[in-house]
């Protein structure tokens, strides 16, 4: 909807809009769907439109060399003082990481039910021995996460979060160049020794200063980056001037949900809601059932591992014509209704129509004998359950 946008923005909207960037809203803030040539625009369609070819490009680059995208509008919140992780021992399923480590962090209601998932560091405090943690996650549960967030903070004052919003901005960058690319722009040591898959480190990238996390979205070998608004259009031109090198390219939110249906990803508010376990949900590896701390839905989430749970998500190659799922469609197992989609699209890297969603446990395992129906016809599907792109994540690990 046009109506009141621009409000929100970041420093590099006008950079990015030159560049053709085909703009969305989230929660008020511009985000780039994708990018368009001159002569081109957006055409809504429930059928494959005016973007398919351009954001396949824009995958290309990604996986042939190296891309970069706007993050900004992912959820940032910092946490601190002398409780915070008992804090977050106890708010969140995961096991904590180590100083300069990043880890997948579910988070349970009391019922074991998930309520949100994370990325959560360890980033400790420049110059001082005091706990800090960085976490992010969903941009559009951010309010939704603060009120819970708050009603479970200690009373004696221990514990501080603050939601960062536009006080904090994102870039990201992604490829097999995505490491030679930061090297051009940092002094810091980016190989793999000195900073393997998973670590966080503050770093200048050019004069900017960031916080930098080893981890990708897309399932490539990629980086984010954490930068003050103020910061942002110094790092943004750094990263395009060392890249143009290799190749660089822009890519969209369009295209980063290409890529991660590669890598059977999910996303919070599709895949991930509050009536879905950690279990059915594919997260339970990321639960720590046997750490001391007593997190919030342990019990629960106990229960649901001995018993099993009732569904399970799993990822679907459908035999597609001219469109693709976009959530909520049915899937038909052996004639009958059986589950549905939550979310999907197409692959270009991998040249697929993908479609996730939810089938009953007991079918779950079967990998012939499912059909998809899309805008009123049913297409056969299989189930994919590996990921298509770096199966054995050694792309991503490299």
């Amino acid at each position: 909807m046009p109506a009141g946008r621009p409000l929100k923005t970041t420093p590099v909207y006008d950079l990015l809009s030159a560049k053709g960037a085909q703009w969305g809203v989230s929660y008020g803030l511009e985000v780039p769907l994708w990018y368009a040539p001159e002569g081109v625009k957006d055409e809504f369609s429930w059928r494959r439109s005016s973007d398919f070819s351009h954001v396949a490009r824009e995958v290309a680059s990604v996986r042939g060399s190296v891309g970069l995208a706007e993050i900004s509008n992912f959820a940032k919140y910092k946490v601190t003082g002398e409780g915070a992780a008992s804090w977050l021992d106890r708010l969140l399923a995961c096991k904590l990481p180590k100083l300069g480590r990043m880890t997948l962090a579910p988070m349970l209601k009391d019922d074991g039910r998930l309520i949100g998932d994370f990325t959560l560091a360890n980033i400790g405090a420049p110059n001082s021995n005091r706990g800090e943690w960085f976490v992010a996650g969903s941009g559009i549960a951010e309010q939704y996460h603060m009120r819970w967030f708050e009603a479970h903070l200690p009373e004696d004052g221990s514990v501080r979060i603050e939601a960062l919003g536009p006080k904090l901005t994102g870039l990201a960058v992604a490829g097999p160049m995505a490491r030679d690319l930061l090297a051009k722009v940092t002094r810091a040591d980016v190989s793999n020794t000195a900073f393997p898959f998973m670590a966080i480190a503050r770093m200048d990238i050019g004069m900017a200063p960031c916080l930098v996390g080893r981890v990708s979205y897309t399932g490539d070998l990629g980086y984010e980056m954490w930068v003050a608004p103020e910061y942002q259009r110094a790092a943004f031109q750094a990263l395009m001037a060392a890249g143009e090198e290799f190749g660089i390219g822009l890519f969209g939110s369009r295209a980063l949900n290409s890529l991660r249906l590669e890598k059977n990803y999910g996303s919070w508010a599709r895949e991930y809601r509050p009536i879905y376990g950690p279990l059915e949900a594919g997260l339970d590896r990321f639960v720590a059932y046997g750490k001391e701390a007593n997190f919030i839905g342990k019990q629960a989430a106990l229960a649901e591992r001995k018993q099993g749970g009732r569904l399970r998500l799993r990822t679907f190659i459908v035999e597609a014509d001219d469109a693709d799922v976009i959530g909520d469609e049915p899937i038909w197992f052996d004639g009958a209704v059986r589950g549905w989609v939550t979310s999907g699209g197409y692959a270009h890297h991998s040249k697929k129509s993908v479609a996730i969603g939810y089938v009953p446990k007991e079918i779950a395992d079967e990998s012939d004998g499912f059909e998809i129906e899309l805008l009123g016809k049913r297409h056969a599907a299989r189930m994919q359950p590996v990921p298509l792109f770096d199966a054995n994540f050694e792309r991503m690990r490299a």
